[in-house]
């Protein structure tokens, strides 16, 4: 098999795609929506993730200011909205009001609003900032998360696999995998692994 050399790029792909949503801590300052495709998860005691942003983007200061920032999982319904939010800036235009969508409060955090209606959020408390280059990261612990009703069961188990979650993969949004396996599967007997993949074929 060949394979063909390019220049040193961040082709790590698919990756999440999310709306990243912020207020600043003024009176003035308005709530705002950045997607964000350079999010990850870093540690999990404390629960921590990151985001890269740059420095001239509108929701930087709001971020840095504030020091808090809300991750909303997108799902297909809103891919469009996602996109919106990626090209537009929030100095142009209120986001929340052109596309319709609702702040509504994010537990524990006292500025950043979570989008009313995505999948889930996380809210995000910022612990450091870091120069990167072109991009600053925003290192941040997670003090309160919240799913919509329709993808947790009675038993309180969470689904997912049923949010229709969007990803982006160099300059395309994606639909998130079908669910292939589940965490130790290679390992599950027979009966197990075919009782459990039956149960998500079936979601």
């Amino acid at each position: 098999m060949n394979y063909q050399s390019l220049k040193p790029c961040s082709l790590l792909s698919p990756v999440p795609s999310v709306m990243v949503s912020a207020c600043g801590p003024n009176p003035g300052d308005r709530p705002n929506i950045i997607t964000v495709a350079w999010a990850g998860t870093v540690n999990t005691t404390p629960p921590m993730v990151s985001i890269s942003l740059r420095r001239e983007r509108y929701s930087y200061d709001l971020i840095a200011s504030s020091g808090e920032f809300v991750v909303n999982l997108v799902d297909e319904k809103h891919c469009e909205a996602l996109d919106f939010c990626g090209v537009r800036s929030g100095r142009d235009v209120d986001k929340f009001a052109s596309l319709s969508m609702k702040p509504m409060p994010a537990e524990g955090m006292r500025y950043a609003p979570a989008v009313c209606g995505l999948p889930a959020y996380l809210s995000c408390s910022v612990r450091q900032i870091i120069p990167l280059g072109s991009h600053n990261l925003f290192l941040a612990e997670v003090v309160g998360v919240q799913v919509r009703d329709d993808l947790m069961n009675e038993d309180g188990s969470l689904h997912l696999e049923q949010a229709g979650l969007v990803c982006y993969s160099h300059g395309v949004y994606q639909r998130a995998a079908d669910v292939l396996g589940f965490f130790g599967y290679s390992l599950a007997k027979p009966d197990v692994r075919r009782r459990r993949l039956a149960g998500y074929r079936k979601t």
